[in-house]
């Protein structure tokens, strides 16, 4: 049965293979819940085609994988042990005969496309790696550490091309700079934004007019919350802005409690703007701080990819949960805002995933869903707070965002940069 479109009324069937990407012999990336890893490794597609079993319940027709085929990885023996094969589930059993570590593709001799890949397989061990695969011509590479590429004999299935797993062209380190060098320029655009904001704020606190204040918090917090794929850059920066803080029902007697969320707990609970004045200051400091000191910065280009997976996966755990609601009941404003950067960032790999991803259309039309449903609770920039939602519509919100993660953990896999030579 295919999947309901995006705004149906229909919650969306798991897949039996995640979509448009090649098997991954390693955990996957940017895992911080239990839940979370079990609804990204279906959509992860081989990755979720879990080592030990034999299959996934779109492979019930083709005949059980043979095996395993022991094949040898070695500078000089790279992909011996393997002359053919049927259609269908495939299991190697890659090992290492070498002295140095290795990694070790699957590729498509011609195009380069990855099919399965292990990691790190160290000297002397053996690792098991599934695929499956369909009519054509297939090689392994062996990728030692420190020394160059090493390409071994293609094998041919015989059978009508397509019909196996997903593959595709590894996204290198020098694809992922111009992305990371226009995503730098957008996050400095909204560093000055950011400390415009904060000082409209901080201004209202030292005026004594709590009112503004409020009015002026929220539209400096969304700021930041749009730049989540550079948090990791921005160092003890993010900490003073934008800390986790002790639990709400604890942020009233915590020390060291600083940042948006120590100023949203003021305001909305009654403090004076004379208690206020102190963390407010503070805050807009960390935040011209953060402004000065970005140009200096240089963004990872490895890790955006992963950070396009983990803004709207923080989302779930955080504010879907009421973790980060200090008071203004904002939750939702600040996923939408999550959103937002997802969406930027996106914008900016676009051109890497559009043939390596055949489920991005997907992806973008569940985003589309997902901004919908959560635009439905902010109407006039008044949102609905968490504790005011009714049980369907905590559902559809975290089915929407639960579906849009689900789909957006193969563009952490895809843009993980890799070596090919």
């Amino acid at each position: 049965m295919s999947d309901p479109e995006p705004g149906s009324g229909h919650e969306p069937a798991e897949p039996d293979e995640g979509p448009g990407m090649p098997v991954r012999g390693r955990r996957l990336i940017g895992r911080r819940t239990a839940a979370i890893v079990v609804v990204a490794a279906v959509a992860a597609g081989a990755a979720a085609y879990a080592l030990a079993s034999p299959g996934t319940s779109a492979d019930a027709k083709r005949p059980a994988a043979k095996g395993p085929t022991v094949v040898e990885v070695a500078q000089g023996a790279c992909g011996n042990g393997w002359s053919g094969a049927t259609p269908g589930p495939q299991v190697f059993a890659l090992h290492n005969t070498s002295s140095t570590p290795a990694e070790v593709d699957l590729t498509d001799p011609a195009t380069g496309a990855v099919y399965g890949e292990v990691e790190g397989l160290a000297p002397g061990t053996t690792r098991e790696l599934r695929v499956v695969l369909g009519g054509g011509s297939y090689a392994f590479k062996c990728l030692p550490d420190d020394a160059d590429a090493v390409v071994g004999p293609t094998v041919t299935i015989a059978g009508s091309p397509g019909g196996g797993g997903p593959a595709a062209v590894p996204v290198t380190q020098h694809d992922l700079i111009p992305v990371a060098l226009a995503y730098q320029q957008w996050i400095t655009a909204r560093t000055v934004e950011l400390s415009d904001r904060t000082d409209e704020l901080k201004r209202a606190v030292d005026d004594g007019d709590l009112a503004a204040a409020r009015d002026a918090w929220l539209p400096a917090y969304l700021v930041y919350e749009r730049m989540g794929a550079a948090y990791d850059q921005f160092g003890e920066a993010d900490g003073a802005i934008n800390g986790s803080g002790p639990a709400p029902s604890a942020a009233g007697s915590a020390q060291g409690f600083e940042g948006f969320h120590r100023v949203e707990y003021g305001l909305w609970h009654g403090e004076s703007a004379a208690s206020l004045r102190g963390p407010a200051d503070r805050l807009a400091q960390a935040v011209h701080a953060l402004r000065d000191s970005w140009p200096q910065q240089r963004l990872d280009p490895a890790q955006l990819g992963l950070r396009a997976h983990e803004i709207l996966e923080a989302t779930a755990h955080a504010e879907l949960t009421g973790r980060t609601d200090y008071g203004s009941g904002t939750g939702l404003a600040t996923a939408r805002a999550n959103l937002d950067g997802t969406r930027e960032l996106l914008t900016l790999l676009r051109p890497l995933l559009t043939t390596r991803y055949p489920d991005l259309p997907r992806l973008d039309a569940w985003l589309d869903r997902t901004q919908h449903t959560l635009d439905g609770f902010g109407a006039g920039g008044h949102w609905t707070p968490l504790d005011r939602l009714g049980h369907q519509d905590r559902q559809r919100i975290n089915s929407d965002i639960g579906q849009a993660v689900e789909l957006l953990a193969p563009v952490a896999t895809i843009c993980d940069a890799r070596r090919t030579a």
